[in-house]
């Protein structure tokens, strides 16, 4: 029977194994009287002892730390029906107790459950996670740091391959713009309007002094 399958229910006396649980309940074996019933968890509340912390004058200590001191404490167990014989084990055992949170009640509780797991022969101490999760935690967390650089890397590649061909494409527009700018050159240069209006004037005096040289011959 392991520690971490111990609870503790409200409104029953004792402490309970927890067999199985469903969503309305779970069903509990008693530690003393070994009998075996279904708790229903719309009117009870379940309770791991690994889940359960006491109040100190420093910070909130897990439970098996207490039941710890007491495992390896050689006083006495105290009369669980006497208040103030329970205060003075307790001092003994862990002074750092916070007794203005920590009543009665509760040392009663906790010097009752330990009587019940030393009963059963129960180890006192919390579940460790298995093996396997701790080993397979590593190999998740490298997974994001190796993916994003073999995308870099692709992405260069592509990038990469694409830079020739965009200097080939520069290239082939020099060559182009240069070929215009020839046949530019070589085409004879358009007469503008004041030049055609000279033009005209030249040749309209050149009429007239043809006329007026006829005249005169044939005078």
């Amino acid at each position: 029977m392991e520690y971490s399958k111990i609870i503790a229910i409200t409104g029953l006396p004792g402490l309970y194994e927890l067999i199985s649980s469903k969503s309305d309940g779970g069903i509990v074996r008693s530690l003393e009287d070994k009998s075996t019933r279904f708790v229903s968890s719309r009117v009870h509340q379940f309770s791991h002892l690994e889940s359960i912390e006491v109040y100190t004058e420093r910070h909130n200590e897990n439970l098996v730390t207490i039941l710890k001191a007491m495992e390896e404490s050689r006083e006495k167990l105290p009369d669980d029906r006497n208040p103030a014989a329970l205060k003075s084990y307790f001092e003994k055992v862990y002074p750092e107790l916070d007794h203005s949170r920590v009543y009665a009640s509760d040392l009663k509780k906790m010097v009752k459950w330990f009587s019940v797991l030393k009963a059963n022969n129960i180890e006192i101490k919390l579940s460790e996670p298995a093996a396997e999760e701790v080993e397979k935690e590593p190999k998740e967390m490298k997974q994001p740091e190796t993916a994003p650089v073999k995308k870099v890397t692709a992405s260069k590649e592509k990038e990469e391959e694409k830079k020739p061909a965009a200097k080939k494409e520069v290239k082939k527009a020099s060559s182009a713009k240069e070929t215009a700018e020839k046949s530019e050159k070589k085409k004879p240069a358009k007469k503008t309007a004041a030049s055609k209006n000279k033009d005209e004037k030249k040749s309209t005096a050149g009429a007239k002094s043809k006329k007026a040289a006829a005249k005169k011959k044939a005078k």
